[in-house]
């Protein structure tokens, strides 16, 4: 399986984000996590997942006579090279957008069925900006996301701490006219 075939699926997306920011888990609580999805399906993307090597097994317990592993994420795995992003055809990104779509789309729905879910409270944002921007003006607001994002993704879990799913979503929705 490619990389893009690996990725480009939701359940296999929503485990990726579970375990993202160093965390250890095992199948039982990725279920937990992800309840709208069957168990042998989680079950069966982990396999997947760690088959690929974009999972590692960091323990293995005995639980009633089963070994029980807990998984940790390979981030040096857990993307698309560059190589294979160049290669990618116009049906190959919108098979790749419309599964982190739906990937959006489920975790927010279970972010919304916790009982505690407070969207005000919580800072919730989901608006859609539309901005007239030359190629220096993105490359700077570019750079400027990555400066204040790329720290935080080293954030380690603590009691004060809550995991936020952030998805930036940018491209042209018109080309620039071509001088004549």
């Amino acid at each position: 399986m490619d990389s893009l075939e690996l990725f480009a699926h939701p359940v296999r997306l929503r485990i990726i984000h579970a375990l993202r920011g160093g965390r250890t888990l095992t199948t039982s609580q990725l279920c937990e996590r992800i309840p709208d999805t069957s168990k042998a399906t989680v079950y069966r993307h982990v396999d997947q997942l760690a088959g690929a090597g974009v999972l590692e097994v960091a323990e293995e317990r005995r639980v009633r006579g089963a070994v029980e592993r807990g998984y940790r994420l390979r981030q040096e795995k857990a993307s698309v090279d560059a190589e294979t992003l160049a290669s990618l055809t116009a049906d190959d990104h919108r098979h790749a957008f419309t599964a982190a779509m739906a990937t959006l789309i489920a975790e927010f729905s279970g972010y919304l069925d916790q009982p505690a879910a407070d969207p005000l409270a919580d800072l919730v944002g989901y608006r859609q900006h539309g901005i007239w921007l030359s190629r220096e003006e993105l490359t700077t607001l570019i750079g400027a996301l990555q400066q204040a994002i790329v720290p935080l993704l080293a954030n380690e879990p603590t009691p004060e701490r809550a995991r936020y799913l952030l998805s930036p979503i940018l491209f042209p929705v018109e080309q620039p006219e071509s001088p004549s």
